[in-house]
């Protein structure tokens, strides 16, 4: 779509060509006829105020200025045409209907007609060369008036949707070709923590990685081809994303192949095909960005760095095929059939679908609903079905950009999810529910809760025309059974192999809180300079303290034998325990975490050389500045 805006440059450019091709023959005529007459009429010259020259020059003077009319009618026209250029390049998608391309294409057609026309008449009207060449008024010509042109078939292209949290705000495509729109993405930040981790290690976050560093979390190059309806997108992920990324996907572990490599490199990679029905239809498969939890993939596109527990513990991307129908120019719904929960693979039997539905009532609100479903999104673990639903409100409520405050817009979002079968459900309480009671030849089966359920709010305001920003907010969630937390990386653990340390098991607590204080400088359309205050709590232990998070004699690159297990240490060595962490039904969760690191210290001791049970250092809150630099073109 985007193609359809240098195809209306080069329209209005061809009409303005046209001018100066009528324009310069019209000169070049009036040259050789001058001449002509100075060589051969030097007397008619002398004796210019005789009847018959008063006679031509009044007739010549008559033609020339209806030829000078259309020459103004013409410029008037390309004048229209570069107008409409300029207000679609305001549109978000930068993009033109069929319909309006096609009403350009035959102005620039009649334009070309009108062009040959003036030029027939400078070639067969020698009187055009004695009436001196003089600009009319503007008043002498009046062109007829048209409706500029209205966009009503392009899905949200009658508003500026760049405020969105969530969407990159650039609105020129200076690299963009014919057939192909580049993207290049460079985001590097430094993030203070002052839990100040020895090892340098945050957990918890899907954004911020390392701490007291200068880190590239994305390079990334690619764009968008569109060529007879075919189209395909490519965004590639180096920097910290091509291994943090992966390393919360559990579904390699099963069978074979390395799907964590292959796809490392990897953000967005489909292709697909676009329908000029309704107001489009497109079908993708491949890798594509998730809109769970509103946040971008991408820091550029969004409002703060680090975003709340509901959209950094959700997924960021799926792997399959997904359908867009766009029924009206402010409704679309998409469905998708996907390997899983942000997911390379399928996690057992069952492939997830789900699905997004989009509506803008009008230019200030946007409405998102995501819903998920049907899929098997625990490793191994046969009959555990997860649902979630993910719903959005933007609200624009203030905007004027003549204004030192320019804009102000507010998000609100909120999840509700659970998984159903094979020991856990979706109703309940914290303890054990039993849902079967026993019979005289079965035992009662406990099932334990497991759900999700968080929400989030954020506003932001723009100041100077939109060069500066502040956004405020955060949000809490509540995530019994632990199965979007993410797995903290310790000794190496990620969520294919867990951690002993920090077990995700049914029923097991979780609570968080957050919340950010952003300022966005922004000089340039292109670029991003971000200054961010952070605050996380958790009412279990979980943030990396100073202790850190690799065992002694550990790194990231050779972690301490299983990353699952419990480590054993000498203060400057460590060995694998060979003890995991055990589920020990009718216990609480603190009753039974001691449990495991009574179990696991007894087992050090009795280990030659290597007498104390490692522990890593976590605590309960973290506080962190984060300072980044984010270019997108």
């Amino acid at each position: 779509m985007r193609r359809n805006r240098f195809e209306i440059s080069k329209m209005w450019k061809a009409g303005l060509g046209t001018l100066l091709v009528a324009m310069f023959l019209s000169a070049s005529l009036a040259r050789p006829l001058s001449a002509q007459t100075a060589t051969g009429g030097g007397r008619e010259n002398a004796n210019s105020n005789d009847t018959p020259g008063s006679t031509a020059a009044t007739a010549n003077g008559a033609s020339n200025a209806a030829i000078l009319t259309e020459l103004e009618a013409m410029r008037a026209r390309i004048a229209e045409l570069e107008a409409q250029l300029k207000a679609q390049a305001g549109v978000k998608d930068n993009a033109m209907t069929v319909d309006a391309a096609a009403q350009l294409q035959a102005s620039r057609q009649a334009l070309l007609a009108s062009g040959a026309s003036t030029t027939t008449k400078a070639l067969s009207s020698p009187s055009v060369a004695s009436t001196p060449a003089a600009e009319p008024a503007l008043a002498s010509t009046t062109p007829t008036a048209t409706t500029p042109t209205v966009d009503k078939m392009t899905p949200f292209a009658d508003a500026d949707w760049t405020w969105l949290n969530g969407s990159p705000r650039t609105k020129d495509f200076p690299l963009a070709t014919k057939y192909f729109t580049p993207e290049i993405r460079v985001d590097t930040n430094y993030n203070l923590d002052l839990n100040h981790p020895a090892d340098d290690t945050i957990n918890g976050s899907s954004e911020i990685f390392r701490a007291q560093e200068v880190q590239l979390e994305q390079f990334g190059v690619g764009g968008d081809l569109l060529v007879d309806h075919v189209h395909a997108r490519l965004m590639t992920q180096f920097g910290m994303y091509s291994v943090t990324t992966p390393r919360n996907d559990a579904s390699v572990g099963r069978g074979q192949w390395q799907l964590n490599n292959a796809y490392r490199y990897l953000a967005e990679a489909y292709g697909g095909y676009h329908w000029d029905k309704m107001h489009g239809i497109n079908l993708d498969a491949g890798i594509f960005m998730s809109y769970i939890g509103l946040f971008s993939y991408y820091n550029f596109d969004n409002w703060a760095y680090q975003p709340s527990f509901v959209s950094s513990n959700t997924p960021w991307f799926f792997n399959g095929v997904r359908g867009q129908f766009f029924i009206t120019q402010h409704l679309k719904l998409e469905p998708w059939f996907i390997n899983g929960w942000q997911s390379y693979a399928r996690f057992n039997t069952k492939p997830g679908l789900g699905g997004q539905i989009k509506w803008t009532p009008n230019n200030f609100i946007n409405v998102i609903s995501n819903n998920y479903g049907y899929g098997e999104d625990d490793l191994n673990i046969h009959g555990r079905t997860r649902f979630h639903t993910d719903d959005s409100v933007e609200v624009k409520y203030y905007d004027h950009p003549e204004n030192l405050i320019s804009k102000m817009a507010f998000s609100l979002t909120g999840d509700a999810g659970c998984e159903q079968g094979s020991g856990v459900a979706c109703t309940g309480s914290a303890n054990h529910k039993v849902l079967i009671p026993a019979t005289p030849t079965s035992p009662a089966v406990y099932y334990t809760k497991q759900s999700f359920l968080g929400w989030m709010a954020y506003d932001r305001t723009w100041f100077n025309k939109d060069r500066y920003a502040l956004t405020v907010g955060g949000g809490r969630i509540n995530n019994p059974g632990r199965y979007l937390v993410l797995v903290p990386a310790i000794n190496g653990a990620t969520a294919l192999t867990g951690t002993a340390y920090f077990p995700e098991n049914p029923g097991q607590p979780y609570h968080g809180t957050d919340g950010t204080i952003t300022w966005d400088f922004m000089p340039r359309q292109f670029i991003t300079f971000r200054s961010e205050y952070g605050y996380r709590h958790s009412d279990v232990p979980y943030w990396a303290g100073r202790g850190g998070s690799t065992p002694p004699g550990g790194s990231q690159n050779s972690s301490i034998g299983s990353p699952g297990d419990f480590t054993c240490t000498n203060g400057s060595a460590s060995v694998d325990s060979g003890v995991g962490y055990s589920s020990m039904p009718g216990l609480t969760y603190k009753q039974e975490y001691a449990a495991n690191i009574a179990a696991a210290k007894a087992v050090c001791a009795g280990v030659p050389g290597y007498t104390t049970l490692w522990q890593p250092d976590l605590r309960r809150d973290e506080q962190k500045f984060t300072f980044a630099i984010m270019v997108k073109f």
